[in-house]
């Protein structure tokens, strides 16, 4: 849900607070009040505010407004990025231009025109919302291209299924599959149908943040907040506000960082690098890995309960040799994009072409097609694709498995490792890559015994 606006009404009378309460709520922002500078201030550290109305005079005199040019300077030093209608109840140019220099956006006199001040107010959100905006152009987001493309297949059209029957909730959803299975788009379609669709949509690869910028990347940092830091840089989560968040290869964030992200997936609450004003986030979590998180929460190397804020929904995106119905379709499809980015549209497969695609075991799924077809227009010599021209043979490797299920190649890998070991299980495992608890644990689960067990 799209939070409102916050305005913070700093006035030492009760009356003037009431009656901006009463005009502010029915504009439908959220009205908090603070009868000095320095309860404002405090109120500024413990919640996120939009905009100030500030009263320039209080307890030293009437008229010279220095209580509210003292505040202003303040928050001109401060980490706070806010704007500020400064109003008072004489009218004085000096003091207006004054408080302009010291970064008030707007003035207003007291008693205000109420359609005026409601003006000015959506004025000034509408311009701090383009600066915010003008910097997240700045930083330069990467767009995720959409896959235009109609699934055939049982396993996608199921997948689908449940995507559109959760899509404008907002659970959080974990999806899983093999490299190459089309989780970004997935991820992009769930954004598109639900209620945060007019937000933003924010892709982050958790795999390609080091552990040194994580906070940075993802929370934000202010100028100045370490060596590098030669300018403020908003955070992955405050770009997501109100919109989506799609947490890429979320299995390889290193453990020293799971506690952080864990944080603000409890609380919604972070910190900028540099600053100490809390932060609330506000985006709808998707997350993809194709790691075994369960064999990772076992070996310890990832947090079980940051795994369960993950997946309230878990779905698993089927490889494309689970797809076989889409594989003719999608190389079709692929080489009608690359076709017209080349101008090559005038290209087809040849039975040939089309046999040799379907009896391939695409390692790389979704992606390798893309990239295999593209190739194949680039270097057609004629309008026909065959079998040669998708150089499917050079790709496999020599050592190419028969087709069999994840379960029958991991049962037959085990075995092969504890006739080289002979029977010792502790060096099968590290053959394997695995760690002496996991290796037992496949042993039990598939029933093999060794003279030890």
């Amino acid at each position: 849900m799209i939070s409102k606006p916050q305005i913070l009404v700093v006035d030492d009378s009760p009356e003037i607070r009431l009656s901006a309460a009463f005009i502010l709520e029915d504009q439908g922002f959220v009205v908090l009040e603070a009868e000095n500078h320095h309860y404002a201030q405090t109120m500024l550290a413990d919640n996120s505010v939009d905009l100030i109305l500030l009263d320039m005079n209080f307890s030293l005199d009437t008229t010279s407004g220095e209580e509210g040019l003292r505040f202003l300077t303040w928050l001109s030093k401060s980490d706070f990025v806010i704007p500020v209608i400064a109003m008072t109840g004489w009218s004085n140019v000096d003091l207006a231009v004054n408080a302009m220099r010291l970064g008030a956006c707007d003035f207003v006199e007291k008693p205000w025109n109420n359609q005026r001040l409601i003006q000015i107010i959506h004025q000034q959100l509408k311009l701090a919302g383009l600066q915010v905006q003008n910097q997240k152009l700045k930083q330069q987001l990467e767009p995720v291209a959409e896959l235009d493309f109609t699934w055939r297949s049982a396993a996608m059209e199921k997948l689908l299924a449940q995507i559109d029957s959760v899509a404008a909730t907002d659970a959080s959803i974990l999806l899983t599959g093999d490299n190459g299975t089309g989780k970004s788009h997935l991820a992009k379609r769930i954004h598109q149908q639900s209620d945060r669709a007019s937000s933003t949509f924010i892709s982050v690869n958790m795999g390609a943040i080091s552990e040194a910028l994580f906070e940075s990347e993802m929370f934000g940092h202010k100028k100045g907040a370490f060596t590098d830091a030669k300018e403020n840089r908003i955070g992955r989560f405050e770009l997501a506000k109100d919109g989506t968040l799609f947490l890429d290869e979320i299995a390889n964030i290193p453990q020293s960082q799971q506690a952080k992200l864990l944080r603000v997936l409890e609380s919604g609450e972070y910190e900028v690098l540099g600053s100490s004003q809390t932060q609330h986030a506000n985006s709808r979590i998707i997350s993809a890995t194709n790691g075994n998180i369960a064999q990772l929460i076992g070996d310890g190397a990832f947090r079980e309960d940051l795994y369960f804020r993950l997946n309230t929904i878990e779905l698993r995106v089927p490889s494309l040799k689970e797809r076989l119905h889409d594989i003719v379709p999608l190389a079709k499809h692929f080489i009608a994009l690359h076709g017209k980015k080349y101008k090559r549209e005038e290209l087809s497969l040849t039975p040939g072409a089309i046999q040799a695609l379907e009896t391939y075991h695409w390692p790389g799924n979704v992606r390798e097609m893309s990239h295999l077809m593209e190739r194949a227009v680039l270097l057609a010599q004629n309008s026909r694709l065959g079998q040669e021209d998708l150089h499917l043979s050079n790709l496999k490797p020599s050592n190419y498995l028969p087709m069999m299920t994840v379960d029958q190649a991991e049962h037959k890998l085990i075995e092969q490792a504890l006739v080289l070991t002979n029977n010792n299980v502790p060096k099968a495992g590290i053959m394997l890559g695995l760690t002496k608890s996991s290796i037992y644990r496949r042993l039990e689960k598939y029933g093999i015994r060794t003279p030890d067990l």
